[in-house]
């Protein structure tokens, strides 16, 4: 009998998983236990350089039901965490926290927008 893909009760709170390019050979997600699956632990991983060319973090809690992106909140722990000791951060964080800023502020401005406080004809 196979062990089942989602953790046992012990497990239930949330887990993170992060998206990675690997160039030619594609994209995955990383195999993570899931005692170091939890917030804290990806955004030190990221500021250590763990994962070479991050693109997504996903957040999902089985017990709960829900899964969601959370790349924009792990990118602002990153540069906030990075920050405070110090860190610099390798060239794949460093873009995957400039890819979440963009998607940020693409997202107010749409927001904007839509609101009609941002007229997108105005110069």
């Amino acid at each position: 009998m196979s062990p089942s893909l989602v953790p046992s009760s012990d497990h239930d709170h949330n887990l993170h998983f992060v998206l990675c390019d690997f160039g030619k050979y594609g994209k995955s997600y990383i195999e993570t236990d899931p005692r170091e699956a939890d917030r804290d632990t990806i955004v030190r991983n990221m500021i250590d350089g763990q994962y070479h060319h991050p693109l997504r973090v996903i957040a999902l809690n089985p017990a709960e039901g829900w899964s969601r992106d959370v790349s924009e909140e792990i990118a602002k722990a990153v540069v906030t965490a990075a920050e405070a000791d110090d860190h610099v951060l390798t060239a794949g964080t460093s873009a995957f926290v400039e890819t979440q800023r963009l998607r940020t502020l693409a997202r107010l401005v749409d927001d904007s927008t839509k609101k009609g406080l941002v007229d997108p004809q105005r110069n």
